[in-house]
């Protein structure tokens, strides 16, 4: 009779991998989290986290074919970083704050000491978003994944007080205000991918742009996390909306926040692609549009800002040291329009 050992599935090696990182995990605890991790499921009392009437808002997502990059380069530390992002970021869209992280991790078989270092990842990201990791899964399927692959997903569920979702009253004339993105983020990799091959280069090539770093330094960037950053000025009501740009870029992203009647008008002008961005849409051949549709081109969040607001806004974000740039307005206009030039 053969074994499940014998069939590529170690219990035992998946077990001691849950008690490595069970304390890791501890240290992302906040108010509201009742019991340990590696229960059936995890708890979360909303009361003790300070809601009063509170809604749940919950959010999933991967980090796409970023995931490959960071196989291929073995430099798997902080794409758990790029995991929480892309969950959080819509989390506080919708005006909630993250409580808790779940995370999926299925791999062809379970290697303690790699493995440990995509939970850090994820525990760090955790952390910069403010949220607790609360549990998950880990999965050796030998005949689903080859050699070193591993496929990642997160789940996020955060939390706002009844009648206190974003967006909210967007009007004509707000602003727009871009927070910049840490390069890529995790959109538009096949791309990238497709390019390099093409240009005859590889992920330890040189950075055509920086001829210091590499590629791979440039790909595995991780995403930026806006938790810290905007939680104030969304319990302040300083914003009254978000738009987390991510695959779809900006063209498909920020009407999903705006009003029927209402449109956008961003100049293009007044803040500067990322250059290796720059290289790669230059070396695809696509228009501005699609580079528009494609990449998030260098804004990872554009915040919709009432004018009387931009005081408050702007003396927030400077203090905190976060770069913002003005892009544009919000128009009565039945058409979305840009001005300038991006490339």
């Amino acid at each position: 009779m053969s074994k499940y050992k014998e069939a590529g599935v170690d219990i035992n090696k998946g077990n001691d991998f849950v008690s490595l990182i069970k304390p890791k995990a501890k240290k992302t605890n906040i108010p509201g989290v009742v019991g340990n991790m590696g229960s059936f499921g995890g708890a979360f009392d909303l009361k003790k986290a300070g809601f009063i009437d509170p809604i749940l808002i919950s959010a999933t997502d991967g980090v796409g074919t970023k995931l490959k990059v960071a196989i291929e380069t073995e430099i798997i530390n902080t794409i758990g970083i790029d995991l929480v992002a892309m969950c959080v970021n819509d989390l506080i869209c919708e005006g909630a704050k993250p409580l808790f992280f779940l995370d999926y991790f299925a791999t062809s078989k379970l290697k303690i000491s790699r493995s440990v270092k995509i939970i850090d990842g994820i525990i760090e990201g955790c952390k910069q978003a403010e949220c607790v990791l609360l549990g998950g899964k880990t999965a050796e399927m030998p005949d689903l994944y080859n050699n070193n692959d591993f496929d990642l997903a997160g789940f996020a569920v955060g939390a706002l007080e009844r009648g206190k979702n974003l967006p909210r009253r967007i009007n004509d004339n707000d602003l727009l205000i871009g927070l910049p993105s840490t390069g890529f983020h995790s959109n538009g990799y096949s791309l990238i991918r497709k390019v390099i091959k093409n240009e005859n280069l590889n992920y330890e090539s040189p950075n055509p742009i920086d001829k210091n770093n590499t590629i791979k330094d440039e790909l595995l960037i991780p995403t930026k996390i806006y938790q810290r950053a905007l939680a104030p000025l969304i319990s302040n009501k300083v914003i009254n909306g978000l738009s987390h740009i991510t695959g779809g870029g900006i063209t498909e992203n920020l009407p999903r926040i705006l009003p029927n009647q209402l449109s956008f008008k961003i100049d293009l002008d007044l803040w500067k692609l990322p250059k290796f961005m720059s290289w790669i849409i230059e070396k695809s051949e696509m228009t501005e549009q699609e580079a528009l549709k494609t990449f998030n081109c260098g804004i990872g969040m554009i915040c919709v800002v009432p004018k009387n607001n931009l005081k408050s806004f702007s003396a927030h974000l400077h203090e905190i040291g976060e770069t913002f740039y003005i892009i544009g307005e919000v128009k009565k206009n039945k058409k979305n329009s840009y001005q300038g030039h991006l490339i």
